[in-house]
């Protein structure tokens, strides 16, 4: 396994380059006619009324659970997927440096109890952990995605704490001296100086594939093991210092552009300074390592503008009265455009349970309205999804 680059970037100094879901009717039988009595019969006594029937108790309400069982997460995951897909490059890692800049306008209109939606890496974990949703969909058209987040399933549920859940995700020793009240700034600097161990990839490895196979009694299909392999090799290999552009099979363009490094956007900020990353503290890595245990992070594989995944997600969302809090798009709308079937993702989101306050967390490069960012950066920003819907198929419904 090469060794990892020594260099440690800050992330607030980075200037980065990207490429970029007839009650029936009883019958009555007439009554046969009755005599009459005779008339010096004194009338019978008045009958009382038939008690009034206690009315029906309504119907609860279904609900989003408040966990599933680990056959329960499969079957959820594998029925709302499409069959795998592809894209350019394999996507282990964001290249956004805005990310964290939209937190504070997503959370001026965070409502508790609701769904969050993504695609993609670990971005997603920073979003959820500031937002703290009940539920969570990551769709992604490559199945390599799902084994992505199959790998941190596993890891959040081996490990105690963010250090531990560091050594066992780049596969270097636990450096002493660090705790839960570690700093991200020194996890991050500690690991930087520990070198990547090769027997402890394996051992690691081995243990993810038990984790999921053998303790929660996933069904992995044929390619997920070693798409998991494949996933967690440049965690191993490149460690904190492991960049967008590292990893280049599956049609990934791979190489060595400037990018932030894992470590970069785990120690970045807000515009206000404000550490938000799901490493940042504690409390936000539990977040993450509560839904996971609960199997209420679902990662579902499926195109944007597919006829199924997101269509699916909305309908089961509809069946638990659930509201879809945000929508995570990274720039995949740019390659629905240049594809020409953006307005099929934008009639399939029309099926997702939404209200005024559900949110668009998009990147884009040049306009596109108010949003964060500079220079030849992609820019972030948040948009009121029932606006944007308004674009397709007459509006949301």
């Amino acid at each position: 396994m090469p060794g990892a680059s020594k260099r440690f970037l800050i992330a607030a100094s980075l200037v980065v380059t990207f490429a970029a879901v007839p009650a029936s009717c009883a019958h009555h039988t007439k009554p046969s006619a009755q005599p009459v009595p005779p008339a010096a019969a004194p009338p019978p006594p008045p009958t009382a009324p038939p008690a009034a029937a206690a009315p029906a108790p309504a119907a609860a309400a279904a609900k989003l659970p408040d966990r599933l069982s680990d056959a329960e997460f499969w079957e959820l995951s594998q029925g709302l997927s499409e069959p795998n897909g592809s894209f350019r490059s394999d996507n282990l890692l964001s290249n956004e440096v805005y990310l964290q800049y939209v937190i504070p306008d997503l959370l001026a209109v965070n409502k508790p109890g609701r769904v969050y939606m993504g695609v993609g890496p670990e971005q997603n974990f920073t979003y959820i952990s500031a937002l703290k949703p009940s539920m969570v969909f990551i769709v992604d058209v490559r199945r390599g995605n799902l084994d992505l987040h199959l790998m941190y399933k596993a890891l959040f549920d081996m490990s105690a704490d963010r250090a531990d859940f560091l050594a066992k995700l780049f596969s270097r020793k636990r450096p002493d001296g660090l705790s839960a009240a570690s700093s991200v700034a020194d996890l991050f600097r500690a690991y930087a100086s520990v070198a990547p161990d090769e027997a402890l990839f394996e051992q690691n490895f081995t243990a993810i594939i038990d984790n999921l196979q053998k303790k929660h009694g996933l069904p992995l299909l044929e390619d997920d093991v070693p798409g998991i392999r494949y996933v967690y090799g440049y965690f191993g290999q490149y460690g904190p210092e492991l960049t967008y552009w590292m990893s280049g099979g599956f049609g990934g363009r791979g190489g060595f552009r400037n990018a932030p490094t894992y470590g970069d956007l785990m120690v970045a900020g807000d515009a206000a300074g404000t550490l938000r990353s799901y490493l940042a503290t504690e409390e936000n890595w539990q977040v993450l390592k509560t839904l996971e245990a609960k199997n209420l992070l679902v990662p579902v594989v499926g195109n944007f503008a597919g006829p199924k995944a997101i269509k699916s997600v909305g309908a089961w969302l509809k069946r638990h009265n659930a509201i879809v809090s945000a929508f995570y798009l990274s720039n995949v709308e740019q390659y629905l455009y240049m594809d020409g079937i953006w307005t099929d993702f934008c009639r399939n989101s029309l099926e997702l349970p939404i209200d005024e306050n559900s949110q668009f967390i998009r990147s884009f490069r040049g306009g596109g309205g108010p949003a964060f960012g500079a220079g030849g950066s992609l820019n972030q920003g948040v948009n009121p999804m029932s606006v944007d819907l308004k674009q397709c198929a007459g509006g949301v419904h």
